[in-house]
């Protein structure tokens, strides 16, 4: 049935359940694209044309029930000779389920759910609608903790068609009200009877009735008298207990009057004024008919089972008291009485004889028992040489499992049981699992797609392996490829799915280029796998000719993706108007004769405070100091001796002008010896010396003598 489309649109997915009249799976809607549960009927109910009709009336009336906790019918449909009933999926558990896990309920939990299922009994009642089969394998509590009840329309429509056809009863006899076991007519007490022991089962743990045969069972529905819930578990409140003793009673008029009556009793019955409220009694007649013994004639093969009141065999005899008046009457005449008892003996005599030929006959066809071998897990293989060395046959169903093909999972009768001889075990043999279609996901993004591969076909998430690459094409973190490939056979059990996903556009930090000659720069370029783009020259006073200035669009240590073009501006050289310059700067020490440190310091176009030359001498010196002005930056140069300043000269963008024209160019007094320190300025310089005044014009005077010669020599 796996993946049949019914109607051409639900689509099977897989079973989910099933019980005695139908089975259950779980549906997709491909129209509305909703899960939904399909039910449907067994095939020894498909040539019940009886059956076939009530079902469907039935099942088309529950479809008008709309209520939170009913269970929604959408749609009944028949494909060739399946008969199916499309309802709404509800994730979670039975009633049933939660009962075998966690019985006995909290009080609380308990009253909660059948509140709950008394609303929804109450709504099916106004509607004209019994249930007849209310059992908790009929109640489904959402993960929410809604109620859900279901299977309205089967429950009637199995009652209804078994009755008539066979006279017995057919249903959840655990569950039966004394009106359903006997055969007559039920109605809404009978299901609020029912829903008595589903509460006595939840608060206990327990069932009310038990016995070795449904037979058994049903006759204590009639004749016996539930144990009190309080006595299996305390902890239930009296008021509750009160309840249960109400819903359960065997004459209907005894119970509670309407599922909404109980409904409101359950709704107050755990108020602290109600919970040790006296215990409920009830008015008992001995002569009712419905509590009088009932007889129970013995059940043989393919015999009908019906259930009589032993009144009404008393009424067909004539009554007890009645024999012997009726027997004395029609006592034989007495000529008479040697041929009945001739016409006895020949009876007992063939009687007996029967019952010798039935012992041998019996003896001789009766087939022996043996019991059944267990062949789970084994091969199919296997499992038919077991059975047919224990002289048992077997019938073999194929389903979809995850143990591998062609090992046998489950077996009926199961293992220890005993069968007659050629009886066929019933074996059910994996065919592998299930496989699904691989589904697309390139092009989406890592976490979209794991989540449809998760939901859409099973896969846990330490089955999905993903690793990334760099794309030139797609953003980071969508998937690039997939293994397998769309529409590929997927075990979602066993199956490991590869994605290999963008990690964007490939990055590097980008390098510092400037300060490097021109060619050096892009040898950089090139090895960080970077483009070059524009190459422009700009003087500067600062960088030397052939050097980079500057780099765009990125500083360095920027993340640049590869390939990227990189532009780079150079240096010319000094630009046109830059004034170079030597300065003759003299170096005295202060002590004569004792060494003294000096250090030139330099601030001009090039930049401040440069560190331009360190003497040490013990006599008085001059050093050459290359500087470079500009129109809007003037030449400082320092001079410190052992951390002291000294002197400081000065060289304008004028001074440079008047040097190129010939002018004389200011130039600095020489230190003096003795006397107070003193600072002289002259043509823009300025000096700071000690000692006397006549040393230092001494030595202009040769100076400009020394000029005057040079001046001569040029003409």
């Amino acid at each position: 049935m796996i993946g049949t489309k019914l109607g051409g649109r639900y689509e099977i997915l897989e079973r989910i359940g099933g019980g005695g009249m139908a089975l259950v799976y779980k549906g997709l809607d491909i129209l509305l694209h909703r899960k939904v549960a399909v039910k449907m009927l067994r095939q020894q109910y498909v040539n019940d044309e009886e059956f076939i009709r009530r079902f469907r009336r039935e099942a088309q009336a529950a479809a008008s029930l709309s209520h939170p906790n009913v269970v929604s019918i959408y749609d009944v449909g028949q494909e060739g000779d399946l008969h199916y009933i499309v309802m709404e999926y509800i994730e979670g558990k039975t009633l049933n389920e939660i009962i075998k896990e966690r019985a006995p309920l909290p009080v609380e939990e308990a009253v909660h759910y059948a509140a709950q299922i008394c609303d929804a009994l109450e709504h099916a009642h106004h509607n004209g609608i019994i249930h007849r089969d209310i059992k908790p394998h009929n109640i489904l509590i959402g993960k929410n903790g809604r109620v859900k009840v279901t299977d309205f329309g089967i429950a009637r429509a199995a009652t209804s068609s078994t009755i008539t056809q066979t006279g017995s009863v057919v249903g959840s006899v655990h569950y039966f009200s004394p009106e359903h076991a006997k055969g007559t007519n039920t109605g809404e007490k009978s299901d609020l009877y029912s829903l008595g022991i589903v509460m006595y089962q939840m608060l206990t743990g327990e069932l009310p009735f038990h016995g070795e045969s449904p037979i058994s069972v049903a006759l204590k529905h009639l004749q016996e008298d539930a144990e009190d819930p309080r006595r299996i578990n305390p902890m239930i409140p009296q008021s509750l207990e009160n309840i249960i003793l109400k819903a359960v009673r065997k004459k209907p008029d005894e119970r509670y009057q309407s599922a909404r009556a109980m409904m409101e009793d359950l709704e107050t019955c755990l108020q602290p004024e109600r919970r040790n409220e006296p215990k409920i009694s009830f008015h008992h007649d001995d002569h009712d008919d419905d509590e009088n013994t009932l007889v129970l004639p013995a059940i043989r093969p393919n015999q009908q089972v019906q259930i009589f009141d032993d009144e009404d065999d008393e009424e067909e005899s004539g009554g007890p008291g009645k024999t012997e008046s009726a027997a004395s009457k029609s006592s034989p005449p007495p000529k008479k009485k040697k041929k009945t008892g001739l016409w006895i003996t020949i009876l007992v005599l063939v009687a007996l004889l029967l019952a010798g030929a039935i012992y041998f006959v019996q003896g001789k066809v009766v087939v022996a028992e043996v019991p059944v071998p267990n062949v789970k897990t084994d091969t199919l293989q296997k499992a038919q040489e077991k059975l047919t060395a224990a002289k048992l046959g077997y019938e073999v169903e194929e389903v979809a499992d995850p143990q591998p093909a062609g090992i046998v999972i489950d077996q009926n009768p199961q293992a220890g049981m005993k069968a007659k001889e050629q009886t066929k075990v019933k074996l059910k043999v994996s065919k592998g699992p299930e496989l699904k279609k691989m589904i697309s996901v390139v092009n989406h993004n890592v976490d979209d797609a794991k989540a449809q591969l998760i939901q859409g076909l099973g896969l846990k998430e330490d089955q999905i392996s993903i690793t990334y690459r760099y794309s030139e094409d797609q953003e980071a973190n969508t998937v690039l490829e997939q293994t397998p490939r769309e529409g590929e056979d997927l075990n979602p059990a066993a199956a490991a799915v590869k994605l290999i996903a963008s990690k964007g556009k490939e990055t590097i930090k980008m390098p510092a280029l400037v300060g490097l000659s021109k060619e050096e720069a892009i040898s950089r370029i090139t090895v960080s796998k970077l483009k070059l783009g524009a190459v422009t020259e700009e003087p500067s006073y600062k960088v030397a000719k052939g050097k980079v200035i500057k780099q765009f669009p990125y500083e360095p240590d920027n993340d640049v993706p590869v390939g990227q073009s990189i532009g780079l501006i150079v240096s010319s050289g000094m630009p046109q108007e830059a004034g170079q310059m030597i300065v003759n700067v003299p170096l005295v020490p202060s002590s004569e004769g004792k060494k003294s440190t000096f250090k030139v310091l330099v601030s001009d176009a090039q930049g401040d405070n440069r560190e331009y030359r360190t003497e040490t001498i013990s006599s008085p010196s001059a050093v050459d100091v290359k500087v470079i002005v500009a129109p809007d930056k003037n030449a400082v140069i320092t001079v410190k001796e052992d951390d002291k300043v000294v002197s400081v000269t000065t060289r304008t963008y004028q001074d440079f002008l008047n040097q190129q024209s010939g002018s004389p160019s200011p130039t600095p007094t020489p230190p003096q010896t003795g006397g107070q320190t003193s600072m002289q300025q002259s043509g823009g310089s300025k000096l700071i010396s000690s000692g006397g005044e006549e040393k230092g014009k001494g030595k202009d005077k040769d100076k400009d003598k020394d000029k005057d010669k040079n001046k001569d020599k040029d003409d």
